[in-house]
């Protein structure tokens, strides 16, 4: 059982944020349809590295499970009459196109409601669905680019650092959940579906909540990122990853005076909590020269003895190994639908204490089908027809 049990949830979805939000959608219970062009959608042919095991890729891995997929030709007036019909039978469409790819189809958002008047419409875009960059392309580094998070990253000697990972898409579905979720709660009070907006430009900079709003408040800086080792422009000296002999260790907050203490720095002695923001630079360069004397288990057990806030700057391949998130449960070790080995990140949040089940692990393309049409109502005849025009795809694997 699940929160979202009864809710049918039709996703017109491709690359990743939007999938992502879908995923979280089916692993709290909804049905989730994924519905792909004949193709598929881009996630399920290109991989982050290149990778596919089997014919499956790790992003289709990273977005696909507790969905089911239906594969259909929204050029064909058969296929598009067929996802009519779906739609009038669920309760939430989510698409993260460019704006206006869906409405050119044939399936704008009016039409829809025509169909289905309380249904939630839920749209993750670039930039929002109007203005003068509407239809610029929403990709996670060049909304880094954009919104100041490569520029607030790295340090003030290098220049601007890209994140390794793609948090905006990730937080834009983390938004768009929280919208949809919102939105069905407004409608078992009032029974009209909503219209739900998430733009990726927003997202990113709702990821710098803090920063953003102290540098727009006059916040003193020397500069957009840190300096000397700094992790950033705004948090009091030593803050940062600092190098020692066999690897790099990240120092949290914590005054000088910790510091001198854990190191054995006098040098840091006479700075005061105050100097750590107006003497930043100074700081980190007497800590990064103590640090630079110590093997990664001298500074950890000297960090530790003085209460100062640390970790050891780890690699993924340390992950397995970590003992709490071998506790959470964080990877789940499952295969795939021809039989390999994969590995999937869990639901990130448990409900009293248990973490949602995978009820369906990433499918193949239109794997479910003419299980999905039959389901709308329609006769086996119908799905033969649509399948012999064309317009409509099945696999012969099914869901495990």
């Amino acid at each position: 059982m699940g929160a979202l049990d009864g809710i049918t949830v039709l996703s017109f979805n491709h690359f990743l944020s939007g999938p992502a939000a879908a995923q979280f959608l089916g692993d709290i219970g909804a049905d989730v349809i994924a519905v792909e062009p004949l193709n598929g959608a881009f996630q399920r042919n290109w991989a982050v590295g290149n990778r596919f095991v089997d014919d499956t890729s790790v992003n289709h891995m990273t977005t696909g499970r507790n969905k089911r997929s239906i594969a259909v030709d929204l050029k064909s007036p058969e296929g598009l009459a067929a996802v009519r019909r779906l739609i009038a039978k669920a309760d939430v469409v989510m698409e993260n196109f460019r704006p206006g790819t869906l409405e050119k189809l044939g399936l704008s958002e009016a039409a829809m409601r025509e169909i289905n008047p309380r249904l939630i419409y839920a749209a993750t875009t670039g930039y929002g669905g109007d203005g003068p960059y509407r239809d610029r392309p929403g990709q996670d580094v060049l909304l880094q680019a954009m919104s100041g998070l490569a520029a607030h990253t790295g340090s003030m000697e290098s220049g601007p650092v890209a994140i390794g990972s793609v948090p905006i898409d990730h937080h834009a579905a983390a938004l768009t959940v929280a919208g949809i979720l919102a939105a069905l709660f407004e409608r078992e009070r009032t029974g009209k579906g909503k219209r739900i907006e998430v733009n990726m430009l927003q997202a990113a900079l709702d990821l710098q909540g803090e920063s953003i709003t102290a540098w727009m408040n006059g916040a003193d800086r020397a500069g957009p990122r840190g300096q000397a080792g700094m992790a950033n422009w705004f948090s009091p000296a030593p803050y940062g990853i600092y190098a020692v002999k066999d690897g790099h260790v990240m120092i949290s907050m914590s005054t000088p005076a910790d510091l001198a203490r854990a190191l054995g720095l006098p040098a840091l002695a006479g700075f005061t909590e105050k100097d750590g923001f107006d003497r930043r630079g100074e700081i980190s360069v007497i800590v990064a020269e103590g640090m630079a004397g110590l093997t990664a288990g001298e500074a950890l057990d000297r960090l530790a003895a003085a209460g100062v806030w640390h970790e050891l700057v780890r690699d993924y391949d340390s992950l397995r190994d970590n003992p709490q998130a071998r506790h959470l449960g964080v990877f789940m070790d499952m295969q795939t639908q021809a039989g390999s080995a994969m590995t999937l990140l869990s639901h990130p949040i448990r409900y009293d204490g248990v973490l949602p089940a995978v009820r369906i692990v990433p499918q193949p393309l239109g794997g479910q089908t003419r299980e999905v049409l039959a389901e709308a109502g329609f006769e086996d005849d119908e799905i033969e027809s649509l399948l012999a025009a064309g317009a409509v795809a099945q696999t012969s694997r099914m869901r495990g």
